[in-house]
C-alpha cells in the first residue's frame, strides 16, 4: 500500500482536485485503536486499485485537520473511517468493521 500522508489542510485542495480526474480515499487512523489498526492491516492486505489514491491521516497527530476533513466533507468524525472523494465531495464514509477495499473500489466506479 502506498499511503500519501495527509499532513496539512493545502493538501485537501488537492485531494478536490485530483477527485476530478479519479477518485480519492482518506483513511482516518487512530493509532491508539486496535480497531483502527485492524482496519488498516485490512486494507494494506487488500489489492491496491491502481485508479484510486490513497491518504492517510494520523487523526491523534493531526486532530485539528481531522476535524477539517469531517467539516469539508461534511461527515461526522469517526476513527477509524473512511472517506471516499469524487469530485471534490465526500460519495462513501464508512467506519470501524464496514472498511472494506471492495466497498471503496465498489463505490469508485
Amino acid at each position: 500500500m502506498n499511503w500519501i500522508p495527509l499532513t496539512t489542510e493545502t493538501q485537501l485542495s488537492e485531494i478536490k482536485a485530483t477527485s476530478a480526474e479519479k477518485p480519492v480515499v482518506i483513511f482516518k487512523h487512530s493509532t491508539r485503536c486496535s480497531i483502527s489498526a485492524v482496519a488498516k492491516s485490512r486494507l494494506e492486505r487488500a489489492q491496491m486499485p491502481e485508479n484510486i489514491s490513497f491518504y492517510y491521516l494520523d487523526l491523534i497527530s493531526f486532530r485539528n485537520l481531522s476535524n477539517k476533513v469531517a467539516a469539508d466533507f461534511s461527515v461526522d468524525h469517526e476513527s477509524p473511517q473512511v472517506l471516499l472523494i469524487r469530485n471534490g465531495e465526500c460519495v462513501y464514509d464508512e467506519s470501524h468493521s464496514g472498511i472494506r477495499m471492495e466497498e471503496l473500489e465498489a463505490h469508485a466506479n
